[in-house]
């Protein structure tokens, strides 16, 4: 491989359009995948690879991943960035098909794609970075499915991350709080409303938090795609990344309320002595 090659996923929109748009610039050889072909209009505009994945459906992935090896020769870095919104104003309003659907995307999605690209870039001694939440440290009101998708991802990578160190790979999770300038959660037919009529028992609680949204909650604290998606970036190309990086002084500061080891350092160096490999390098 001349390049460094970077498969990306969910990049019609948002964070990982930008992000894709941030590794071309880069020098990066970018694979941006979608889950459908007919939306990746601006993706197209910045003449990069565009491959159709499904991170749900385990056939999609593996043939994605299948022609990154044909055409590429291997991976050198997976972003995981696919993810769903949910539109339900609490677990009880409801479905257990819709709650497990968000997870099958936010979680599942991301463990499928990872376990594929893992053989790929132990090979390339290469990067695996997620896009997680603030939501995946802190849960909050009225988003639990989103939230119990965070963390199960939180878990899952922190355990990850030692054993895929020790044969090469460094994992890590960006963490980014509020991105106004996407479709992430953008459902045309909803709306305060009929979010406030679907409440039942909650509707006025509901009111009170869309009025802290709107006000001195998430819309204060917002930050754009491409901020993001160079935080992304400088983790992918950084020595020694840490393992968790929040994607702005507000996402540290929020996550400052819980975290006492905040970039996972501390639990990564304990993770090594169960390993058997001692205190890691300086910087993680």
């Amino acid at each position: 491989m001349s390049r460094r090659t970077v498969l990306i996923t969910g990049t019609s929109t948002g964070i990982g359009l930008a992000t894709v748009a941030a590794a071309r610039r880069d020098g990066w050889q970018v694979v941006a995948t979608v889950r459908d072909p007919d939306r990746a209009d601006e993706l197209r505009e910045l003449l990069v690879d565009v491959r159709q994945l499904d991170v749900t459906d385990e056939q999609s992935v593996a043939r994605c991943m299948a022609g990154v090896v044909r055409d590429y020769g291997g991976l050198d870095a997976l972003v995981n960035n696919a993810g769903v919104a949910n539109s339900d104003p609490t677990m009880e309003m409801s479905t257990m098909a819709a709650l497990r659907a968000n997870l099958e995307v936010n979680f599942f999605g991301v463990v499928a794609v990872s376990r594929l690209a893992m053989p790929l870039l132990r090979a390339s001694h290469g990067r695996l970075v997620t896009v997680g939440s603030v939501h995946g440290v802190i849960g909050q009101p009225f988003n639990e499915a989103y939230c119990a998708a965070k963390f199960a991802v939180e878990g899952f990578m922190e355990s990850l991350a030692p054993v895929a160190e020790a044969h090469g790979v460094r994992v890590s999770l960006v963490v980014p709080g509020f991105v106004p300038d996407t479709r992430f959660g953008y459902f045309p037919d909803v709306n305060r409303h009929t979010l406030h009529a679907d409440s039942g028992p909650y509707a006025d609680t509901y009111a009170d938090y869309l009025d802290w949204v709107g006000g001195q909650g998430w819309e204060s604290a917002g930050q754009p795609a491409r901020e993001v998606a160079e935080v992304v970036l400088a983790t992918l190309e950084a020595e020694r990344p840490a393992f968790r990086v929040p994607a702005g002084r507000w996402a540290e500061e929020y996550l400052a309320h819980k975290l006492a080891d905040r970039d996972g350092a501390a639990v990564q160096e304990l993770a090594r002595t169960w390993l058997g490999r001692g205190p890691g390098p300086a910087g993680g």
